[in-house]
């Protein structure tokens, strides 16, 4: 090491500034990434660190809740966080957004229409109050929502996580008419799924209020990314499932729980024969027209003004078509029915109701947040804006709260409709609200025009618009090839959910997701560190054929972090990997010492018995010649006995500070260091700092000095809480890196071997 620099300049900058004359001749030869750099610096432990950076002693207490202050500023900025329309309404540039949020919102409507219609089916409730959950939540959410071009409203997930609510608590059999079992009172039963969805809406903005107000936006963090896409990959294989009746025109029982999808699926394949011709042909030619627009606007997408409406022309086209020619009366074609005009007053439900549904709408609350949070951020990145988590869950909340009142079910964003709203030209929620103001003239005046639209319509409209979603198939390859556990985490969610249905699926992939975490955690991968040639950097020696271990020095790393669930198995990979049983040899060394002992002991209890037999050969009324003479053969034995000849060994040994493995016959260990690198730490728990103390004492036993390197200034905080510091371990066996710790051992290692140069010269 050179000696010290004088004080000067010591940021980076500066030091660049004084080797500006040198950079082109650097950039010429070494080329424009490359170049070198060299710090000259004495080699740094906590304790001197400490010194040189004065860290400070008394870091700020972190509080959980500060109270605001009381002034006009504060109260209109906390009044805009909650009402976020107030921050930018103000500030609207007509002239440059207005066209563009028209003509999307006007989309938007477009799309949202038939969607509405259709997903109410999904959710086991008549049409209308599709058309209801795609105007009041999305109006609601204009006035509170943070993101500027999500399209909120009815969602094929969230619907069909609905129908398997409404359908296992109200099913078709437990509604016959009077008098005739065989036949259903829909009326009656549609009324209950209604109470029932509305009671949902409420427990889920009640769940999602009640999350945003407490901070909790960061829970969506538990779902993963594969998480979320397998369980919106197995959703819409439900709606699938759910929606084959529709398609063949069949009758069949409903299913719910565990299995029910395999249940339908067998039911239906059972009923085949009895499917209605009628029925099929017209969805099979809806779903080929609707699937031969779709691919034109994404062929023709950017010379279009705006995209093919295919589903409202189907709409219009297929209730034309169904009216002219009586599909209901010649081809007994199921038909929407009766859509009451005008709006509904709003109502109370059945409070009774909320403990049967409770678990379902915890669930549905994660699930409709998670996708429209996960929707809003990229749109937020994209277009440079910020998405609040919380005020999002608060936005979600209300819109579903208020909407219960109205007799609409729980709702969240829809992909297809934001990517409208966005590729349309829309810049804020002023198209949203365009859009529920559309839905709302079909509600007051044009929903009875919808009475002869066959339900195999809608049933076509909700099977197409599933396309993008069975593309997440193609994540198993990708996940294949990418990373197997996440492969693991999509699959076991997508197979769970399938099985064992949305809400108990839901649970089941969250802790799947969980527990891979902590099994990664749990089980690193642990390695030994050698040096790259000429470099201070240190790389596992397994991957890196130049890195080559230090003499006389191991270096152990762990990719993650030290704590209780993987104590034990950090302590087992040290000992495999350093090549040293470490147990065994301070057994080894315990046992030789305690055999010692009984020798020495043995051996003291010999001496004193010999020198109580020569006591008694000296005659009490001896004269005093014979006194000296005895004194005398006293000393003679004694000398014989202890200093006379070379104490054994064995009497050595007894004092610990003689004590080696050298002096006990045992194998010393080939290496004298042992560095652990702790720069993967990110929390200390009591098990870590027992764990580490456990590992200075147990190689200290055979003469292996440990330093620690690359801590993080908060870890060192939490081992001063942990009283981690002592007598045995101090902040000069804490080194700020790896090399550091190399260097100072080097050191050791020369002046310990100059000592016994010494020694033995002497």
């Amino acid at each position: 090491m050179g000696p010290q620099e004088p004080p000067g300049p010591r940021d980076t900058l500066a030091l660049l500034a004084s080797q500006d004359l040198s950079m082109e001749k650097l950039e010429v030869e070494l080329g424009p990434l490359q170049c070198d750099y060299r710090v000259d610096r004495r080699v740094l432990n906590e304790q001197e660190l400490e010194e040189t950076g004065q860290r400070s002693q008394s870091p700020k207490p972190f509080r959980w809740f500060t109270l605001p202050r009381c002034s006009r500023s504060v109260a209109w900025a906390t009044l805009c966080r909650i009402l976020p329309i107030l921050s930018w309404l103000p500030k609207y540039p007509a002239r440059e957004f207005l066209l563009g949020d028209l003509l999307s919102g006007l989309s938007v409507g477009i799309v949202q229409l038939p969607q509405g219609l259709a997903y109410a089916l999904l959710a086991g409730l008549p049409p209308v109050f599709g058309l209801y959950s795609s105007f009041y939540p999305v109006f609601v959410y204009f006035l509170f929502g943070t993101s500027r071009h999500i399209s909120v409203g009815t969602f094929a997930v969230m619907s069909v996580m609905v129908g398997s609510v409404t359908e296992a608590l109200a099913p078709n059999d437990a509604f016959p008419v009077p008098g005739n079992d065989t036949e259903v009172d829909v009326i009656a039963r549609d009324a209950t799924r209604v109470k029932l969805a509305s009671a949902l809406s409420f427990l889920v903005g009640v769940f999602q209020v009640g999350m945003g107000l407490l901070q909790f936006g960061f829970v969506v963090t538990y779902l993963s990314e594969p998480l979320v896409r397998g369980y919106t990959t197995a959703a819409s294989v439900q709606v699938l499932v759910s929606q084959l009746k529709h398609v063949f025109g069949l009758s069949t029982k409903d299913y719910s729980g565990p299995l029910s999808q395999i249940y339908i699926v067998l039911d239906i394949l059972w009923k085949l024969g009895d499917s209605n011709v009628g029925t099929v042909v017209t969805a099979l030619i809806a779903s080929i027209l609707l699937l031969a627009v779709k691919m034109i606007n994404q062929k023709l997408g950017r010379k279009l003004p705006m995209p093919i409406p295919s589903e409202l022309l189907m709409l219009i086209g297929a209730t034309g078509i169904s009216y002219g020619i009586g599909l209901k009366d010649r081809f007994k074609v199921d038909i929407v029915g009766d859509i009451p005009a005008g709006l509904e007053p709003p109502r109370l439900f059945d409070f009774h109701l909320f403990e049967k549904i409770v678990g379902n709408a915890f669930a549905i609350a994660v699930v409709g947040f998670a996708i429209a949070i996960s929707l809003g951020k990229i749109f937020g990145m994209k277009h440079g804006y910020e998405v609040d988590n919380n005020q999002e869950l608060i936005a979600l909340g209300l819109s579903n709260f208020v909407g219960s009142f109205f007799q609409c079910f729980p709702i969240s964003c829809s992909m297809s409709r934001s990517l409208v709203q966005e590729g349309s030209g829309g810049n804020t929620q002023i198209a949203g609200a365009i859009s529920s103001l559309l839905i709302l003239i079909v509600i007051v005046k044009l929903g009875e025009l919808f009475y002869h639209l066959p339900k195999a319509i809608l049933a076509s409209i909700i099977i197409v618009n599933l396309k993008g979603m069975f593309v997440q198939f193609s994540d198993i390859c990708y996940l294949w090839k990418a990373n197997r556990m996440d492969l693991m985490i999509w699959s076991v969610t997508f197979v769970a959910t399938i099985l064992l249905n949305l809400d108990i699926g839901l649970a089941v992939a969250i802790g799947f997701s969980l527990l891979s975490v902590i099994f990664r955690t749990q089980l690193p991968r642990y390695s030994i560190l050698g040096q790259v040639p000429d470099t201070d950097i240190y790389r596992d020696v397994t991957q890196y054929k130049e890195a080559k271990e230090v003499p006389g020095v191991k270096i152990f790393s762990s990719s993650a972090t030290l704590y209780f669930a993987n104590a034990e198995f950090y302590r087992q990979a040290l000992k495999k990997k350093i090549g040293l049983d470490v147990d065994h040899l301070i057994a080894k060394k315990k046992k030789l010492i305690k055999k010692q002992k009984l020798k020495t002991e043995k051996l003291q209890k010999e001496e004193k018995r010999q020198k109580k037999a020569a006591a008694r050969k000296v005659p009490l009324d001896s004269w005093e010649p014979n006194n000296m003479n005895i004194k005398t053969e006293e000393m003679d034995i004694e000398n014989a006995q202890d200093g006379g000849v070379d104490r054994p060994d064995d009497a050595v040994v007894n004092d610990k500070e003689f004590i080696t493995l050298e002096t006990l016959g045992l194998p010393q260990p080939h290496f004298h260091y042992l560095i652990l690198d702790l720069g993967t730490l990110n929390f200390v728990d009591t098990v870590c700092i027992k764990t580490l103390k456990n590992i200075f004492r147990d190689f200290q036993e055979i003469e292996v000095n440990v330093y620690l390197a690359g801590c993080h200034g908060n870890m060192i905080s939490q081992f001063e809480s942990g009283n981690f510091f002592g007598d045995s371990i101090t902040k000069g066996h804490l080194f700020v890196s790896i090399h550091d710790a190399v260097t100072f051992a080097l050191m050791q290692s020369r002046a310990r071997t100059t000592q016994s140069v010494l020694a033995t010269r002497m």
